[in-house]
C-alpha cells in the first residue's frame, strides 16, 4: 500500500503544481499547508490523501487529469482524453501525431541520457522524466483519438 500511496501523492503534487498552488487553494477552499499535506512524503502525512471532490475540481482546471490517470494506471485502464467533452480540439491527424510522438520520445531519451550520465537519477531528474513521460502519454492519447476518428 505504501507504493500506491507514494504514487498517488506524486500525481497529486503534479496536479496541484499544474493548476498552481494559489489557484488550487481558491478552487478547493483549502490552505497551502493542507494541500501540501496531501502530497507530502513525511511519515506524519502518510495516511492523508486529497479528497475526490477536490481532485475533480482541480482536474477541471488542469491541463491533464493527473490523479485520474494515476488511478487508471493502477488498474491497467487506458483512458481517452480529449481535453473538452464533445469537442475535437486536436489539430492535425495521425501523421502529425507520429511526428509529435517521435519528437516527444527523442526528448524523453535526451532527458534520460542526461539523467543517467552519472549513474544516478536524482529526484529532480526523475521529475523531468515523469513530465516528459506524461507529455508522451498525451501525444499517444491524441494519436489514439485520431485513429478512432478515422476508423469510424
Amino acid at each position: 500500500m505504501a507504493d500506491i500511496g507514494t504514487y498517488l501523492k506524486k500525481h497529486t503534487e503534479a496536479l496541484v503544481k499544474d493548476v498552481g498552488i494559489e489557484a488550487a487553494c481558491q478552487i478547493t477552499g483549502k490552505s497551502k499547508a493542507t494541500l501540501g499535506r496531501y502530497y507530502s512524503d513525511n511519515v506524519e502525512h502518510a495516511d492523508r490523501f486529497i479528497p475526490v471532490d477536490a481532485v475533480a475540481k482541480l482536474e477541471g482546471a488542469s491541463s491533464f487529469p493527473h490523479v485520474t490517470s494515476a488511478l487508471a494506471d493502477l488498474k491497467n485502464i487506458t483512458l481517452s482524453y480529449s481535453g473538452e467533452p464533445g469537442t475535437v480540439s486536436r489539430p492535425g491527424g495521425v501523421n502529425t501525431d507520429v511526428i509529435a510522438l517521435s519528437r516527444r520520445f527523442a526528448q524523453l531519451m535526451s532527458e534520460y541520457q542526461d539523467a543517467i550520465a552519472d549513474g544516478i537519477i536524482t529526484v529532480n531528474e526523475a521529475k523531468r522524466l515523469l513530465k516528459e513521460t506524461v507529455l508522451l502519454q498525451q501525444v499517444l492519447l491524441d494519436m489514439k483519438l485520431h485513429l478512432e476518428e478515422e476508423s469510424t
